[in-house]
């Protein structure tokens, strides 16, 4: 147990009532004092029968907690030679708290009632009395109600508090469930953010230091470019295995930070490092979550170009349908005419992606052109562009 737990079990200690802090062998101790009070006032002139049940049923009354219904039934005797009440109401309080079968305790008030309500000895029962006992009887079965229902009102109390104490660990488990969801979406949101920002960056930089590798003359030119790239290509590996660590705990989500949007476009295009065209426009109307997903299909489109395609030509066309019920952004393309750096991949942009589309309710499709190229199409319904 924490730091933290032991002060809140002590603070819950500290609400509760005196009474209930009572050590339980203390309250054992008190009851058979007082029952033994009550007996002794009605042991005058009784015979050595009657005294042994009154102190029997004293006695047991330290094992009511654990045998109610056993020491509840060895007071009846005194109950019914003596007449003693206090000895038989504890026990049958103890009975009411622990039992949860009501008829069960019913027939236990009934027989206390008889027990007590009878005359003692049974052989002396004139008619007069016969009426004073039915009379008597009523007024102590009314009597033990008293304990019964007290007893049951702590139970139902106790249960309360548990219940209470499972609502609150219930509670507590789901704002722990919530926080890990939270914790989830941050980490996927943070995985694709390092894929399409860190990740496009240092490829852009590693794409140009090999092609400074290639054309430079000078040796120790040629050997700093050499250096630039290969540091590039190991942080685009460290990012590829940290994204794969991320998106693992992490799941779909909506986006959490400031993004670029579609007046971000020109600039991208124009600074992608290959021959690209911007074509098109786009409803003035569509929300910003819309606008990043465009974004960062055209950013990743771009990316997978200049890596795996190194000279060819990019087209970005944004389109919108004739009806107006979608639009989208279609990047394709030519086959690369030299060949392609070993550049590594996170192989997490086209599921990222996907996944941006899916939010929107709309689709992306990626594959090979007749032409040896390859196409990147976005489409995303005009209803959830807002």
């Amino acid at each position: 147990m924490t730091a933290s737990e032991e002060a809140g079990v002590r603070a819950a200690d500290a609400r509760r009532a005196w009474w209930v802090r009572v050590p339980d062998r203390v309250v054992d101790a008190l009851v058979i004092v007082v029952a033994a009070m009550d007996a002794s006032l009605n042991l005058f002139g009784e015979p050595s029968a009657a005294i042994v049940t009154a102190l029997l049923a004293c006695g047991v009354l330290a094992f009511r907690r654990r045998f109610p219904l056993v020491v509840f039934l060895l007071t009846l005797p005194a109950s019914l030679m003596v007449g003693i009440v206090f000895a038989p109401f504890a026990a049958l309080f103890t009975l009411a708290e622990r039992s949860r079968d009501r008829r069960h305790l019913a027939v236990c008030a009934l027989l206390f009632a008889l027990a007590s309500a009878a005359p003692w000895p049974l052989d002396d029962f004139s008619s007069h009395d016969r009426t004073w006992t039915v009379v008597y009887f009523f007024y102590t079965l009314a009597t033990a109600a008293a304990p019964v229902l007290l007893g049951q009102l702590l139970q139902a109390r106790r249960d309360l508090s548990r219940q209470l104490v499972e609502i609150e660990e219930a509670r507590e488990h789901e704002r722990l469930l919530h926080s890990q969801a939270v914790l989830a979406r941050e980490r996927a949101q943070l995985a694709r953010e390092m894929h399409d920002v860190v990740s496009h960056q240092v490829s852009l930089i590693a794409v140009q230091a090999g092609a400074l590798q290639v054309a430079a003359t000078d040796p120790e030119f040629k050997e700093g470019a050499r250096t630039i790239r290969a540091l590039s290509v190991d942080t685009l590996d460290e990012l590829r295995h940290m994204v794969t660590l991320l998106r693992a705990s992490g799941g779909k989500a909506t986006e959490l930070t400031p993004q670029p949007t579609l007046a971000d476009l020109h600039k991208l295009v124009a600074t992608s490092g290959i021959d690209a065209e911007l074509t098109g426009e786009l409803p003035p109307d569509i929300g910003t979550p819309a606008q990043r997903t465009v974004y960062r299909t055209v950013q990743e489109a771009l990316t997978n170009v200049r890596k795996h395609a190194p000279g060819a030509r990019a087209t970005v066309q944004l389109w919108r349908g004739e009806d107006g019920t979608d639009f989208g952004v279609t990047v394709t393309n030519t086959p690369s005419t030299r060949p392609s750096l070993p550049l590594p991949g996170s192989r997490q942009g086209l599921v990222g992606l996907g996944e941006r589309a899916e939010l929107l309710d709309g689709t992306l499709e990626s594959g090979s052109t007749p032409e040896g190229g390859y196409r990147v199409r976005l489409r995303i319904p005009a209803h959830s562009a807002q």
